[in-house]
């Protein structure tokens, strides 16, 4: 109990907050992403107005934008806050990522069911293969050829599938 106590104290957790951060902002810019906000609300002339709500990262790559929200804790996020991060994403225009280490299966099908990807630094990353026929489980999980789990997962593996499109699940 004495490590989940540890982890928990507000300094750790903060300090574990800023290390995903830092972990997602040095992964798009490697995959040249631009960043057009952090801790924001808008994108281009859209605006969430119906809360004090925002996002932590506002990145775009070949026109495509991406409302990134970091959750690199050892608990669930709260599900309303997950919900409320999803319509944010709708409402600016912008594609929902949600990096966290841990999301239950459930929400992450609601995330991807709005368009979204969900992945965790942590694990290997798994894609929704869409490529094949029904004959050959198309839409099955799979494994992502070339990711790797830990930071660098990010870096070399989960931005790049998202970069070609590829729905990212962990």
């Amino acid at each position: 109990m004495g490590l989940v106590e540890e982890y928990a104290d507000p300094y750790i957790g903060g300090a574990l907050g800023l290390h995903g951060e830092a972990m997602i902002l040095e992964g798009f810019a490697r995959k040249q992403f631009v960043m057009h906000g952090r801790n924001t609300r808008t994108f281009g002339d859209r605006e969430w107005t119906y809360s004090e709500h925002d996002l932590d990262f506002i990145f775009e790559r070949d026109g495509v934008a991406y409302g990134i929200e970091v959750k690199n804790t050892l608990g669930y996020m709260d599900y309303r806050e997950l919900q409320i991060k999803i319509a944010l994403c709708q409402e600016i225009g912008v594609r929902s990522v949600f990096a966290a280490r841990m999301l239950p299966r459930t929400w992450i099908n609601e995330i991807i069911g709005a368009g979204g990807f969900a992945v965790d630094p942590e694990v290997p990353v798994v894609s929704v293969d869409s490529s094949r026929s029904s004959e050959e489980g198309a839409g099955s999980p799979r494994v992502a050829s070339g990711l790797s789990a830990g930071p660098r997962g990010w870096d070399d593996g989960t931005i790049r599938a998202m970069a070609r499109g590829e729905r990212v699940i962990s």
